[in-house]
């Protein structure tokens, strides 16, 4: 764990190595991937099985690649009510937040007397990528799945890596209630590639979404443009700005709540107070040991965690603006007010008790968010990311000569003849 203040003299060159820190690449995955997405591509369901077979220490042959519905079904059963409950609650307010997104259409009149509009349309088909290897997480399936159903899309599909034939029965309880009966024990690049190429069993998509390890977020990178992408997720992040009032057992936690999820992930905390610093970085080391996953958290603490130390809030907000993290946790009194100060965050958690693990479940907006500073320009997955607009214009022969001859010489010159004429020739009335 690294210790910044902003008061020491070579903070701006610790600061700066801090954020061009590259916690996770894809270029020496490149080739790998290239090589596999070619060969799923060409073959088709057997190069998916190969690689299945390979990758997951499972033997695979097509007619096993998609889970059937008894065995959906048969998951359903083994899980206990009070956590089907607690799945339902989560489902619910995701798909209620979800809901509140929905746009409507637009339809506005100009003076020329053309009328103007936007339509929303959902997507045909969507692939949706949940991971499997070091955790199984339901609550992706629900983040992944609800927006789309929200939004329309036909058709849902679901890719799920299963290490040695094994599927969390939860992951399966939670496609089916978000409505996913179309799901394949299929992870890494073959099913980036088989989303986007399609093969015998798995037909392809318009837009891959949710998050995956280097293999995953590389294969994305080169099927976009022959399908959608929501973007390159990389290791998940957490900043947490707080003072001294907050309890630092509570703020320890919440910094190892986000390590503990892969060793490459990174927690800084933001502080105004040194003392207060020294007594978060002690709860660390003391609450650190007794978890389950002690050894990813640890690691990535010690590799990626930070605490920095800032004159006062405001300078505290612009630092959080240069991290643009993908969560980010507001612990102090009046939370409102510096949030008002955020300008690049992927999601936001104001107050002391809300800590950033409940918008992991059971909140309401998506979890799947912009990591790797790219919350300067992304925002998280939404009903959006399953929405197209399509703008409309309609008018008569009278709003054509309102605008017409401005158009006309707008194309002249461009040196577009083509385009001036196919105007000019209906105002001559031709």
């Amino acid at each position: 764990m690294r210790r910044f203040s902003t008061a020491e003299a070579d903070f701006e060159t610790n600061f700066a190595a801090l954020l061009g820190e590259a916690r996770e690449t894809t270029e020496s995955v490149g080739d790998a991937v290239a090589a596999i997405v070619a060969d799923v591509r060409a073959r088709g369901d057997a190069a998916l099985c190969e690689a299945t077979s390979r990758f997951d220490r499972v033997t695979m042959t097509p007619e096993r690649l998609r889970v059937t519905a008894a065995e959906i079904t048969a998951a359903r059963t083994a899980i206990s009510p009070d956590l089907l409950a607690a799945l339902d609650l989560a489902a619910t307010r995701i798909e209620a937040f979800h809901l509140a997104q929905l746009p409507r259409d637009l339809e506005t009149a100009d003076a020329a007397g053309y009328r103007l509009g936007m339509r929303w349309t959902a997507l045909d088909a969507v692939g949706l990528y949940v991971p499997g290897g070091k955790a199984a997480y339901p609550s992706s399936v629900l983040m992944n799945a609800l927006p789309a159903r929200v939004a329309g899309v036909g058709r849902v599909a679901l890719c799920v890596p299963a290490p040695d034939g094994v599927l969390n029965p939860l992951v399966l309880a939670a496609a089916h209630r978000a409505g996913v009966t179309e799901v394949y024990r299929v992870g890494g690049a073959q099913a980036i590639a088989a989303f986007a190429f399609g093969t015998a069993t798995i037909a392809p998509v318009d837009r891959i979404v949710g998050p995956g390890n280097a293999y995953v977020a590389e294969a994305k990178r080169q099927v976009f443009g022959r399908v959608g992408i929501d973007g390159i997720a990389g290791p998940s992040e957490v900043v947490i700005v707080a003072d001294e009032a907050n309890d630092p057992a509570h703020v320890a936690m919440d910094l190892l709540a986000q390590a503990e999820h892969d060793e490459s992930a990174q927690s800084i905390l933001i502080t105004t107070d040194t003392n207060f610093a020294d007594k978060v970085a002690e709860a660390v080391a003391a609450a650190l040991l007794p978890l389950p996953r002690s050894a990813i958290a640890g690691a990535s603490w010690a590799r990626h965690g930070a605490i920095v130390i800032a004159r006062d809030w405001e300078e505290a907000s612009e630092l959080v603006n240069r991290l643009a993290p993908e969560h980010l946790q507001i612990m102090l009194d009046a939370p409102e007010a510096f949030f008002a100060r955020i300008r690049h965050a992927g999601a936001a958690f104001l107050g002391r008790n809300l800590p950033e693990a409940v918008g992991d479940y059971v909140a309401g907006p998506n979890h799947v968010l912009p990591t790797g500073r790219t919350a300067r320009f992304a925002s998280g997955l939404s009903v959006f990311d399953f929405l197209k607009r399509t703008t409309w214009v309609a008018g008569d022969a009278a709003a054509l000569a309102a605008v017409g001859p401005a158009a006309v010489q707008l194309a002249e010159a461009e040196g577009l003849g083509a385009h001036a004429r196919s105007i000019a020739i209906r105002l001559a009335g031709r």
